[in-house]
């Protein structure tokens, strides 16, 4: 795939540094409970940690008690969803849509109207006050 924000993987490296790399480039999980963001609820809006872009509203973010931080929508065509086979499972991928940035998962099995439930790394995402 093609991105708006495309980079070598060393640009990446030196950006992001190694934690985050590990997540953003090489499709990583931190460990749940240890995030910045799982248990943040300001008013904001939480954008990629790579690029930038505005991805989720702190309106759509909820506790699923899993140890990651939450969404139950993404802000249209912010995200793209990829097939994800890896670990003996099938799976649906979120990646930022600017820069192919991996974010976590989406389940369907959220407990909003949506159904969806966004399950993303902190590391993946910085979070801007809502002024």
């Amino acid at each position: 795939m093609s991105y708006k924000v495309e980079k070598s993987e060393s640009e990446w490296k030196d950006q992001l540094g190694a934690e985050r790399f590990r997540i953003l480039r090489e499709k990583g999980t931190e460990y749940p409970h240890t995030g910045a963001y799982n248990m943040h609820y300001e008013k904001g809006v939480y954008c990629c940690g790579a690029c930038g872009e505005q991805l989720f509203e702190s309106n759509s973010k909820f506790d699923a008690h899993c140890g990651w931080p939450s969404f139950d929508e993404a802000i249209p065509g912010k995200v793209k969803n990829v097939l994800d086979k890896t670990h003996g499972m099938i799976r649906t991928e979120v990646v930022c849509a600017n820069c192919g940035g991996h974010l976590g998962h989406v389940f369907n099995d959220g407990p909003t109207p949506t159904g969806e439930r966004f399950c993303v790394n902190s590391l993946s995402i910085d979070f801007k006050v809502e002024e």
